[in-house]
């Protein structure tokens, strides 16, 4: 089978908790996930050259990653978050500002992934800076046969209606979570059930794909051609929740470029998630069982 070239378009950073640093974000945690599907995984992204810049290259290297879209800014340091567990694990996060992912810079090689990748994902978060959003931008612009998948990612006070519905008329595929779409509900006069939301948008933006998580409860996914609900998997003992969305929006993207059916994909995205969901960290190894493209 054709391998397929995957790419997370965004920050790296540091998810800082109270007893350890576990390297994360959303497009690298995508990218990772991917990888571990059986996709080549790459990141885009920029890093500082300090020791968590070089820190993260080592650590995301071992994890057989892709780096070489990766650049290095000079003067600024790599980005971190302090990420807060609840006591169900669930994380609330809070970003420092103007760190090396907010100066994105898209080098040669990031530049030459743009004509072979088959999807690339990007979220909400590395737009709050007009730097980052314009390379964003470029990425996909150059990248007219990739599937463009926009996982919503709000953080903090980092988002607008109009980055959103910008990004909504980039993408082919939207991911968001239940409290995502209660926010956004509000901004685009959505109105109804979760379900009646979800389809407005889908429709609204001319989406292949709109997919919905609810942490425990599952997820619904809307596709060209039908729907399918999922209860969710139950997780005896939950670590944390960081990195779980991230897996699930990565079995969707190979799921639908493959070819599987919304059930398959529904089935296997959600087991994923509820793994990841009882490891630490957003990278956990991931067994081979889940492996997408053998």
């Amino acid at each position: 089978m054709k391998q397929l070239f995957i790419a997370g378009l965004g920050e790296i950073l540091f998810d800082v908790l109270a007893d350890s640093e576990e390297i994360g974000g959303a497009p690298v945690n995508f990218a990772y996930h991917a990888n571990k599907l059986g996709a080549d995984g790459a990141a885009i992204s920029t890093l500082g050259n300090d020791e968590r810049g070089r820190r993260a290259s080592s650590e995301l290297m071992n994890r057989e990653l892709c780096l070489s879209g990766v650049s290095i800014d000079r003067e600024h340091e790599t980005g971190y978050v302090e990420a807060r567990l609840d006591e169900q694990g669930v994380a609330t996060y809070f970003f420092p500002d103007d760190i090396a992912w907010d100066h994105l810079q898209l080098n040669d090689a990031a530049m030459g992934f743009a004509t072979q990748v088959n999807a690339v994902c990007f979220g909400t978060l590395a737009q709050r800076s007009e730097i980052s959003r314009k390379a964003i931008r470029t990425f996909l612009d150059a990248a007219p046969q990739a599937l463009k998948v926009y996982d919503m990612n709000l953080r903090q006070n980092f988002y607008s209606k109009e980055i959103i519905a910008e990004s909504l008329e980039l993408a082919d595929v939207l991911k968001l979570n239940d409290d995502e779409i209660a926010v956004v509900a509000p901004m685009f006069g959505l109105e109804g059930s979760e379900r009646d939301m979800l389809i407005t948008l889908h429709d609204e933006f001319d989406l292949k794909c709109s997919v919905l998580t609810r942490g425990s409860k599952g997820s619904l996914i809307i596709g060209e051609n039908g729907e399918v609900e999922h209860p969710g998997i139950e997780v005896k003992k939950i670590a944390d929740t960081i990195g779980a969305g991230d897996s699930f929006t990565a079995s969707v993207a190979i799921g639908l470029l493959l070819g599987h059916s919304l059930s398959e994909i529904s089935e296997h995205a959600n087991r994923l998630a509820a793994h990841v969901c009882s490891c630490k960290g957003a990278m956990p190894a991931i067994p081979a069982e889940f492996k997408l493209i053998k």
